[in-house]
């Protein structure tokens, strides 16, 4: 089984970063393989509804970094994704992934059913709710399972660092990195 992670942050290791680190922890912890990719830096377009996935099964007509977590979506079981908040929403890279990423799918036969989705966000002060329920969409719009964790998937961090300082922002990661365990271990079940 494996947990792939997507940060949205176009920091490399900023306060979005040791979020999806503290959950990734939980996973790996418990023996499921984990890996976590980078958006932040890589220049990205968003969709042009071109429809050239349509052609193209399991892959965007616009040739980038997408496609390659497009596949890295597919092969994994749970799926989070991480962004800091900006201006009560997600990053322009974010968003970017979940349009093509979700575009693709529907495309591919439903690619996404019933994967575990998670999301994850870093906000200043306010609009991190608004930035969970954007990426929770792209989720549920896929037939995804969405696990809850012992509060909003939220950290109250702005400055690099102030993360590690949120006691509850930890404690709900790592109830989310639990959560989703829980649901890989039962998904094995079966």
């Amino acid at each position: 089984m494996k947990v792939f992670a997507i940060n949205g942050s176009p920091r490399g290791n900023g306060n979005t970063t040791q979020m999806l680190r503290c959950v990734l922890d939980v996973c790996s912890a418990a023996n499921f393989e984990t890996e976590l990719f980078h958006a932040g830096g890589r220049t990205v377009q968003g969709c042009k509804a071109c429809g050239g996935c349509s052609k193209h099964a399991g892959r965007c007509a616009t040739d980038d970094w997408v496609n390659e977590v497009y596949v890295k979506i597919k092969a994994a079981d749970a799926v989070i994704i991480g962004s800091p908040t900006y201006f009560s929403d997600l990053t322009s890279e974010t968003k970017a992934v979940i349009d093509r990423c979700g575009y693709i799918s529907r495309r591919d036969g439903m690619a996404f059913s019933r994967k575990i989705g998670a999301a994850v966000t870093a906000v200043r002060r306010a609009g991190g709710i608004h930035t969970l329920d954007s990426i929770h969409h792209f989720f549920l719009i896929n037939d995804m399972i969405i696990p809850g964790s012992s509060y909003w998937n939220v950290s109250a961090a702005c400055e690099i660092g102030e993360f590690e300082k949120d006691a509850e922002g930890i404690s709900t990661m790592k109830r989310l990195g639990e959560n989703i365990v829980w649901l890989l271990k039962l998904k094995m079940q079966n």
